[in-house]
């Protein structure tokens, strides 16, 4: 009989490759002279504090609504047939409903196979790349070769329009990525989660409201936002370079969750990077949560920047304090 260390060896050996990414964000972009409109802010102050230009606001669509359009995407890319789906995860905080769950209804609407593994999964900012390696260990036991895996997010829905230094941060968006295991394709993984026990950044949710009355919206303490990330991407990448026996040069793009520019910027001197090497789109479209990473890898598609053999960071960090990374091939 094998041992549990042979055979974690073993399914540690079975990586997991990309086919294809898809996206999807709402019809309406709103700029920052709009959100100007609505709080008392400027281009210039977000701008220069951000990098953020536009975002993308929900007017009527749902969360399910972005995630169908996003995994169609993504499907039509891959040239996969719903019924080669085995595993669908839906990574958000922000679902049209506590149950059933956004990804119940996606599976409907896509006609997966109803014996296709589907859930939601909430990991805040990080969510997808929870995603990722979930349904890699899900597709072991699969009796079908692909996973689907959504970030998709409303997150309009939850912010507070006075607040002029959290409602200008965020936009609605949603982006999938069609997945299996693959020998050929290494995928190196690392989560964890670290305390936020005096509540720096939360969205604020159903017992909030029952005690107090107050709507659930998001709640963020900037600074300390700024500090635990430029701590813990830095610390992710180094663990994934030592775990994969590489150096960052050996790297071709690191996607950091794309919150903020400041936050990508001091990593980048901090790690005496090349810029270049950080892709970044998030002057489109704002933090968008669990669907920030899907959405820069397919703007990174759609760029032509991603070559079959291309070795990718990607890391998302966010309430929790939570973080992921992983270290994939394209």
């Amino acid at each position: 009989m094998a041992t549990l260390g042979v055979i974690k060896a073993e399914a540690q050996s079975v990586g997991l490759h990309l086919l294809a990414v898809g996206a999807a964000v709402p019809g309406e972009a709103v700029t920052n002279d709009d959100m100007a409109e609505i709080v008392d802010t400027s281009d210039k102050w977000i701008t220069s504090r951000t990098g953020i230009k536009t975002r993308y606001f929900c007017r009527g669509e749902r969360n399910v609504d972005l995630a169908y359009r996003a995994a169609l995407d993504a499907l039509v890319h891959a040239g996969i047939r719903a019924e080669q789906v085995g595993v669908l995860i839906v990574t958000t905080f922000t679902p049209d409903q506590m149950s059933p769950s956004v990804a119940c209804a996606l599976r409907a609407r896509l006609n997966l196979p109803e014996d296709t593994v589907v859930f939601d999964l909430n990991a805040a900012c990080a969510g997808f790349l929870y995603g990722l390696q979930t349904a890699r260990q899900l597709l072991l036991a699969s009796a079908r070769p692909y996973a689907l895996i959504v970030g998709s997010e409303t997150i309009s829905r939850v912010l507070d329009f006075t607040d002029r230094s959290t409602c200008v941060l965020f936009g609605d968006g949603a982006g999938a990525a069609v997945a299996e295991l693959s020998t050929a394709s290494p995928f190196y993984w690392l989560g964890g989660s670290r305390e936020d026990a005096a509540g720096f950044l939360y969205c604020s949710g159903l017992w909030d409201k029952a005690s107090s009355g107050a709507p659930s919206v998001v709640h963020m303490q900037g600074q300390e936002v700024f500090r635990f990330a430029v701590d813990i991407i830095p610390h992710c990448i180094d663990e994934l370079l030592q775990k994969a026996n590489l150096k960052l040069n050996d790297i071709d793009y690191v996607v950091c969750h794309q919150a903020n520019m400041r936050i990508i910027s001091h990593v980048v001197k901090r790690l005496h990077a090349r810029p270049e090497q950080f892709f970044v789109n998030l002057q489109r479209y704002g933090n968008t949560s669990s669907a920030s990473i899907p959405l820069a890898l397919n703007d990174m598609r759609r760029q032509q920047k991603l070559k079959s053999g291309s070795r990718i960071i990607c890391i998302g960090f966010g309430a929790g304090f939570t973080w992921a990374a992983c270290l994939l091939t394209w």
